[in-house]
């Protein structure tokens, strides 16, 4: 159907590649129109189908797929890269986000990749739960660091700060003991503040503010 969601999946493992295409073909909104096995297929396959979405693992032989996006951000700016790998290092979230990706997804959170496609094509940014739960990719920062995003108050970044540790409304409330309703209210000023629409984008926005 021509209003469904079109995936371009490319990972060197065709076992993944055959599992993705069957749980993404299954999805009554989704068909995926390409498959490749490197970042060199990513870069022709993606001028080829024009994909909605490219959902492309990390680590790859003769290109990888930082490599294969920066190619196709560049010529397609508008592409919509969503990274689906393993979690091995750091560096390569940091390379991912800062290149301009819409979502950073671990290969363990199967059901996830579906709906975060879908968020994805709705204008959102998606981060796998244990992209930003881990504590040494969003470390706390000193007070000069997160004074320098703009337009927050004190207790606004003290907040945006536990929210890009992975801490939900609860946890939040208890350690700077205050009601999670206050907690909410604050989480719901700064997305107003900052243009964003939800709390992945606040921990994404913190985290590249303190990379800038």
């Amino acid at each position: 159907m021509t209003d469904n969601i079109s995936v371009l999946v490319v990972d060197d493992d065709p076992i993944v590649r055959m599992s993705l295409a069957t749980i993404l073909n299954a999805q009554s909104d989704m068909q995926v129109c390409g498959e490749g096995g490197n970042g060199i297929e990513a870069i022709k396959c993606y001028d080829q189908y024009l994909p909605d979405v490219l959902l492309m693992d990390i680590q790859m032989p003769q290109c990888t797929g930082i490599e294969a996006a920066a190619a196709i951000l560049e010529k397609h700016p508008q592409a919509h890269v969503v990274f689906l790998t393993t979690f091995s290092d750091d560096e390569y979230i940091v390379a991912a986000l800062k290149l301009g990706a819409k979502g950073y997804l671990i290969k363990q959170e199967v059901a996830n990749i579906a709906p975060a496609i879908r968020s994805v094509m709705a204008g959102q940014m998606v981060l796998g739960n244990e992209v930003i739960a881990r504590s040494i990719l969003f470390s706390k920062p000193t007070v000069t660091h997160t004074q320098e995003i703009e337009g927050l108050s004190e207790r606004e970044l003290e907040i945006i700060e536990l929210i890009a540790q992975g801490l939900d409304n609860k946890e939040i409330a208890a350690k700077v003991f205050i009601s999670e309703g206050t907690v909410r209210n604050h989480v719901s000023i700064m997305l107003q503040k900052l243009q964003l629409k939800n709390r992945t984008q606040l921990a994404i926005h913190y985290y590249r503010q303190l990379k800038d």
